[in-house]
This record gives structure tokens, C-alpha cells and sequence, in this order.
């Protein structure tokens, strides 16, 4: 059943509004597990290539997400985790990089990125990479939950819209949890 939208503007603010909400319960869960603290770390850096990481994503993602759609969603997380990580160790370099996402999925191919970026990139190994992975794996399936719960249509401008908002938010909650592992916890400054 597909949401009655009278126009572009009322789908916007639909698909504003559950990104909001996705966003919203990502990082509820992710600070419920430990993963990120109370106050979010943030990376203008890492935002801004979104656009482009999303124009090279959306042919595959799109594509596996009929038969796969958590492995779909959760791969966008573990790029959002990638892209936190090359900005802490040598942004300079990857920045400038035009495709990083089809580097990092061409390494091992599309199927095996989660390897690739737990083990290969971020160098978790054994019980920490299999934890990180099922933390993405619940991020990605929760996603998918709220995104069937919303009953779009198929196949349809508000699916595309609703997709995109999911893949956003979890690349997103990926940045911020990498950043987290990495040691960035934003605290309130002394205002002594």
C-alpha cells in the first residue's frame, strides 16, 4: 500500500521525516550497545562525500536489495565506517579519490566488502570481527524493519527516496561508530 503524497513537497517531508526517525533509533541503539557515546561524534569531511558515495553505490545496492536487502542496506554502513577510518589515518589522500567506493569493493568483490572492510581496512580480527559485523548486521535489519513498516510501494519514486534515506542514516551511524572506535568522543567543553 503506498502512502497517499499529494505532491513532491508532502514526499520530501515523508522522506525527511523518516530519516529523521531512522537516524534517530540507530544511534539509540548504537549508544544502548556501546558503540557510540551520548553525544555523537560528527565529520564535515566524511558528510560531504556522500553524494558521491551514494552515485556509485545505488547500481549494486539497488540491485541486491530484491533478494538481499540487509546485506544492501548494512554494506553502506561498513562504507560509512571505512570513510571515518581513511579520515583519521590519511585523508589528504583518500579525499582526493574519486571512486574509493569501488576500491573498496573491488578488492574482494560486492558479496565479500564485509570482510574486506572489518578485517581488510580496519583490521578487526576473530571475536571483534565478528561482533562488529553482527552490530551491523542488527543496524542494517532494523532498517529494514522501519523501512517494510512504512508499506511503499515498490518500484516507486517514494521506494527510491525511502531507500536513499535508509542508506544516509546508516552511513552515517557507520561514520560515528567508527569515529567512536577510534577515539573521538565529543565532550562539553569546561566553560570555566
Amino acid at each position: 500500500m503506498d502512502k497517499k503524497i499529494n505532491g513532491a513537497g508532502d514526499l520530501k517531508d515523508q522522506v525527511k521525516q523518516f530519516e529523521d526517525m531512522v537516524k534517530d533509533d540507530l544511534l539509540k541503539f548504537l549508544q544502548h550497545k556501546g558503540a557510540v557515546d551520548e553525544h555523537v561524534p560528527e565529520c564535515p569531511d566524511v558528510e560531504e562525500k556522500w553524494g558521491e558515495i551514494l552515485k556509485a553505490y545505488i547500481p549494486d545496492g539497488a540491485r541486491e536489495f530484491q533478494n538481499y536487502p540487509v546485506v544492501s542496506l548494512g554494506w553502506m554502513m561498513l562504507i560509512g565506517m571505512s570513510m571515518a577510518f581513511y579520515w583519521d589515518t590519511d585523508w589528504q589522500t583518500y579525499s582526493a579519490k574519486k571512486n574509493i567506493y569501488e576500491e573498496i569493493r573491488d578488492k574482494r568483490g560486492y558479496d565479500n566488502m564485509d570482510e574486506e572492510v572489518v578485517q581488510g581496512i580496519l583490521g578487526y580480527a576473530g571475536e571483534a570481527a565478528e561482533k562488529v559485523t553482527e552490530l551491523v548486521a542488527e543496524c542494517a535489519s532494523r532498517v529494514f524493519g522501519k523501512l517494510n513498516h512504512e508499506h511503499v510501494e515498490p518500484g516507486t519514486e517514494a521506494a527510491l527516496g525511502y531507500y536513499i534515506a535508509s542508506l544516509h542514516s546508516l552511513y552515517l551511524a557507520g561514520m560515528a561508530m567508527e569515529l567512536n572506535a577510534l577515539g573521538y568522543h565529543m565532550t562539553p567543553l569546561n566553560q570555566n
